[in-house]
């Protein structure tokens, strides 16, 4: 027994133990590294290739531009994420930069989500529209029931109303909708750079929940304003899902919710368990874990959106007066079985018009141009938007302490009338 302890404490104790289990892992770890690679390749490639080609296929029937323009920017995140995490699996000392690639368009695709629902609706225009009509609706049902007159004016303007019932809102639940999204997309481009740059520095600390490192705080921020983010197009959802029926918007928004909300809560849960020491932080085994399972769930994501955005639906538009018409015949004959009579024939008749479309080196330019300009647009919005209540605040304060000047200018005034009227009196 007392050799047995001679021996333990010789190698350094517990702090001995722990060192040579974080070793003996990291080996392991170094001799998985080139399996986890060949591994993760395989899956990557799997999903660009699955993905591309409905891509393609979205190009080649490019006919509704309103719509697909997003729906191949939502597509373009499995080859985004797949080739971002097989090169931080391949490189891990360029793993930081991959994943500000990986955030940022993140936080695009969201954006890209909610302005494809919205062009489903019919553009923003009538998405203002049929929200006004749903605020009309609550207003009547509201005074059909309470019979009171000024039911229908509750809500109108209230931010609680957003929470509660956002129907209630009209076309104010739009803006703060829009409002949510794009801030995202400001915030996660603007945390993944200053990230780098914190990186850059030393004072990253990529999955330490320490206070004198930069992790924790751009984590909070993140996460609140992604999920800030995604409460708002579920709102939207809640009111408009009876408009959205004919694109079945729950398939859609479950698949792309838990690309974002599931990748981003498992980088979380990984760098928890490497901070409780389940698994050692050193090495970037923690991001090569994440990188790893990224790169197969990409090809499920991929394998999913044949079925969620297939491209079918747009290789025909309906009839009118232009395109070329298609005209599909079916004839079948049915037979009674009795004698004497003769078969019964059935024909059918089906007329389509198949869209004129555009060419892929059309549509290619029309998705990087169209929706650059949409983006630019609406974070300029944005942005005047979130200045603008802060503009009000300084004139209002501006304006005060100039109340506050003259008021003491005339008060000094007064006091010197005053004393020279009572040096005249004496």
């Amino acid at each position: 027994m007392e050799v047995m302890l001679a021996m333990f404490l010789s190698t350094g104790g517990l702090s001995g133990v722990k060192f040579r289990h974080i070793s003996n892992f990291q080996g392991v770890y170094r001799n998985l590294h080139t399996t986890a690679v060949v591994i993760g390749g395989i899956f990557a490639l799997i999903a660009i290739v699955i993905s591309l080609l409905l891509i393609f296929q979205h190009l080649k029937s490019y006919t509704n531009p309103a719509e697909q323009k997003w729906i191949i920017c939502i597509l373009l995140m499995v080859p985004v994420y797949a080739i971002e995490s097989i090169i931080s699996l391949w490189q891990p000392k360029i793993s930081i930069v991959c994943d500000i690639l990986r955030n940022c368009y993140e936080a695009f695709a969201l954006y890209a989500f909610g302005s494809y629902l919205v062009s489903c609706l019919g553009g923003e225009g009538r998405v203002n529209e049929l929200l006004e009509k749903e605020r009309t609706k609550h207003q009547l049902s509201e005074q059909l029931l309470k019979r009171e007159e000024e039911s229908g004016k509750s809500h109108r303007y209230s931010f609680r109303g957003f929470f509660c019932n956002p129907s209630t809102l009209g076309e104010d639940l739009y803006k703060i909708v829009k409002f949510g999204i794009v801030q995202y997309m400001i915030l996660k481009t603007l945390c993944s750079f200053l990230a780098l740059l914190l990186e850059f520095f030393g004072v990253y600390g990529d999955g330490e929940f320490k206070w004198y490192y930069g992790y924790p705080y751009i984590t909070f921020v993140i996460n609140f304003s992604q999920m800030w983010a995604l409460y708002c197009l579920v709102q939207l959802y809640n009111v408009t899902h009876h408009m959205l029926e004919p694109i079945k918007p729950l398939a859609k928004f479950i698949s792309f919710k838990a690309i974002v909300f599931a990748t981003w809560w498992q980088g979380v849960g990984i760098a928890m368990i490497c901070y409780f020491g389940v698994l050692p932080k050193k090495g970037k085994i923690q991001n090569g874990i994440q990188d790893f399972l990224i790169c197969m769930e990409m090809t499920i994501a991929a394998i999913a959106h044949i079925y969620v955005f297939p491209a079918d639906p747009y290789h025909y538009v309906e009839v009118s007066g232009y395109g070329k018409v298609t005209s599909m015949e079916t004839k079948a004959k049915l037979d009674s079985g009795f004698q004497g009579f003769k078969p019964a024939s059935v024909e059918r008749t089906e007329a389509c018009v198949e869209a004129p479309g555009m060419s892929i080196t059309e549509s290619v330019q029309d998705v990087v141009i169209g929706g650059g300009e949409h983006v630019v647009k609406d974070v300029v919005l944005t942005i005047s938007q979130a200045i603008e209540p802060v503009e009000k605040g300084v004139h209002v304060l501006q304006e005060s302490f100039h109340h506050l000047s003259q008021g003491s200018n005339e008060a000094s005034t007064t006091k010197l009338d005053v004393e020279e009227h009572i040096v005249k009196d004496m």
